[in-house]
């Protein structure tokens, strides 16, 4: 049985969960190859105090040792939020088939909210882009965290 991209972005919010259990933003990161879940992320930023920190960089990290290359043609990266700017970069570079992104982000987002850094014809390689799979989960526990954080904060 092959699962959806709703059943593999359930895979990321729950590294996302794990990224929230550390205090991080939460944001989870998953990479799939032939249906095989081959590297995890979520935020470390804060924990780790690194700025590249981030769920996908993570996940990426984690599949090409998995995968023994850098080259990660015929994956497919889950991630809860819109990648940013560096993390779009990586994708391009890594040679991802393909990214499925659950929440926009429309501060940094460089997958169509402020840059179209994956559809650029500059580059070398444009993955197949699908948004907004459980956008509503994957901005809600976004919106918890930074709604808890403001209230502590005040």
């Amino acid at each position: 049985m092959t699962m959806n991209h709703e059943e593999r972005m359930q895979e990321a919010l729950k590294e996302a969960e794990i990224a929230r259990s550390y205090g991080e933003v939460p944001i989870g990161a998953v990479v799939y190859y032939d249906g095989e879940v081959v590297g995890r992320g979520h935020n470390m930023r804060e924990t780790w105090r690194d700025p590249t920190a981030h769920a996908e960089i993570l996940a990426i990290r984690n599949a090409s040792r998995s995968l023994g290359g850098w080259r990660l043609t015929g994956c497919t990266l889950y991630v809860t939020l819109e990648p940013c700017v560096m993390c779009a970069g990586a994708i391009v570079l890594a040679r991802f088939d393909a990214i499925v992104f659950g929440a926009t982000d429309p501060k940094a987002g460089a997958c169509g909210s402020i840059f179209s850094v994956l559809d650029s014809s500059l580059l070398n390689h444009r993955p197949k882009v699908t948004s907004g799979v459980l956008a509503e989960e994957c901005g809600m526990i976004l919106q918890e965290f930074f709604r808890n954080l403001r209230r502590k904060n005040c």
